[in-house]
């Protein structure tokens, strides 16, 4: 303590902040507008969204089947992350359990499919133009995790679980993670 009852921050607390911020800020000189603008959006989610239990506490009701607009935050290499469509396979103690997806026709061009692309990427499917999306979509098996459905922004299409498709998607998601 100093002379005025105050408690010295340890040396390492300040010196990691320091660094912290100076990295962020080199960090961000490297990027583009784009990518800037999806990693601010993220930070402002996580700072309003974190606290929050579930999506239902934000007025979004979400079921299994549902493609919703998600906020998958800062991502490694080979991770998808910041914003990007996935499909809820599953809830589980609050969670849900998805698979994030993309409409990038390049991933589309490189995902398997049995009769179109018999020698694609396995962990790539596609699932086609879903009903109330834009584009025919890919889903990214290998990235499947649970999330807090605080992440979801909104719904926007839905495959039925009963569906054919849907249990293919199952079937697919089980052989790629290896349950």
């Amino acid at each position: 303590m100093n002379e005025h009852g105050e408690q010295h921050k340890p040396y390492f607390a300040e010196h990691l902040k320091d660094c912290y911020f100076e990295d962020e800020k080199e960090h961000y000189s490297t990027l583009s507008d784009g990518e800037k603008t999806k990693l601010m959006i993220s930070e402002v989610n996580w700072q309003k969204r974190r606290n929050i239990r579930s999506a239902t506490e934000l007025g979004v009701k979400v079921m299994v089947g549902d493609i919703c607009y998600i906020d998958f935050g800062k991502a490694y290499v080979y991770e998808v992350g910041y914003q990007h469509f996935g499909l809820i396979i599953s809830f589980h103690h609050g969670k849900a359990f998805v698979v994030p997806m993309t409409s990038n026709s390049s991933t589309y061009a490189l995902a398997y499919d049995e009769y179109e692309n018999p020698t694609g990427r396995e962990h790539l499917m596609r699932i086609g133009l879903v009903p109330g999306l834009v584009k025919p979509s890919v889903l990214f098996l290998n990235d499947a995790k649970f999330i807090n459905t605080a992440r979801i922004i909104d719904v926007k299409a839905h495959i039925d679980a009963d569906s054919m498709m849907f249990q293919k998607i199952v079937r697919r998601l089980r052989a790629c993670i290896g349950i």
